[in-house]
């Protein structure tokens, strides 16, 4: 293996563990704030964060190139709403202890991606990615007839991002400057929800408490940090590799919400998993031979 491919990994394997662990731990940790008032925080912060990274690696020419875009604009506009949606879904399942119905998205969105690519796209696709498609289908309303199992936290997330990443693929934005855009266009959304929290007085952030201050202004960091590893890693290791190891993710927050949170999961989830599982696997298999014939 490569010195770069093998560093690519590890960077894909960090940013992916962070997302399925540190991630889950740090919200679920602030989680007597309300999901409300997270979302808005991380929205905001992420918006500050990315502001400083983009300073520290000189990209304000390219935040000012797409500005004259206007096509662009108004994709990032789009994409921005959506990203807000996923990201209130998610903390919404970790804060009302629906962790493993969001680790159903997280296992599904790679694989809806791939359906989508091939709608929208005209992207190739082969026997084993019809089968993993139909898979998910076949899960899906496996999960629909018995109405009370339905993962609807994890279906949102993961229709959320999958049309993200399709209308993204489209206008071929770098990530980290396309996200500071679309946070800074939902951020006067941010702010008018926090606005109406203020109003009634039940709201947790103020500077007259700085631990708590810093505690939220960390859902930006935290937001920032693990999306550079695993963008680091795809440029490392290659969107083959880094698509394998997305799914340490899915897995851990499955695992956290089972075995450490002690979240409810019943008969008609479990057959609902073992179909996404398998859907999972040959998605993977069909994956690595992708990579091997490249």
């Amino acid at each position: 293996m490569k010195k770069n491919t093998y560093q690519g990994i590890l960077y894909g394997a960090s940013g992916s563990l962070w997302w399925g662990t540190l991630g889950v731990l740090y919200f679920k940790s602030i989680s007597f704030v309300g999901p409300v008032e997270l979302v808005a925080h991380r929205t905001i912060w992420t918006a500050f964060s990315l502001i400083i990274t983009t300073s520290l690696f000189y990209k304000w020419n390219i935040f000012f190139s797409i500005l004259k875009k206007k096509k662009k604009l108004i994709y990032l506009l789009i994409t921005g709403i959506l990203i807000f949606c996923n990201w209130a879904t998610w903390i919404y399942a970790v804060v009302t202890n629906k962790l493993i119905d969001a680790s159903f998205g997280y296992f599904i969105m790679p694989i809806l991606s791939v359906f989508f690519g091939i709608l929208f796209l005209k992207e190739s696709y082969n026997k084993k990615k019809i089968i993993s498609v139909s898979l998910v289908g076949i899960s899906v309303i496996y999960l629909l007839i018995n109405f009370g199992s339905v993962p609807w936290t994890g279906l949102i997330v993961a229709f959320t991002w999958s049309i993200y990443s399709l209308l993204r693929k489209k206008i071929n934005v770098e990530s980290d400057i396309g996200l500071l855009i679309e946070s800074l266009f939902v951020t006067p959304i941010a702010l008018i929800v926090f606005y109406f929290i203020s109003l009634d007085g039940n709201y947790y952030f103020s500077f007259t408490d700085p631990k708590i201050a810093f505690w939220l202004f960390l859902a930006g960091p935290m937001t920032v940090i693990p999306l550079f590893l695993f963008l680091r890693g795809v440029a490392l290791a290659g969107l083959g590799n880094s698509g394998m190891i997305f799914f340490i993710t899915p897995t851990c927050q499955f695992l956290l919400g089972l075995f450490y949170y002690n979240e409810y999961f019943d008969f008609n989830k479990l057959i609902g998993f073992i179909i996404i599982w398998i859907a999972v696997a040959i998605y993977l298999h069909d994956l690595s031979r992708e990579k091997i014939r490249n």
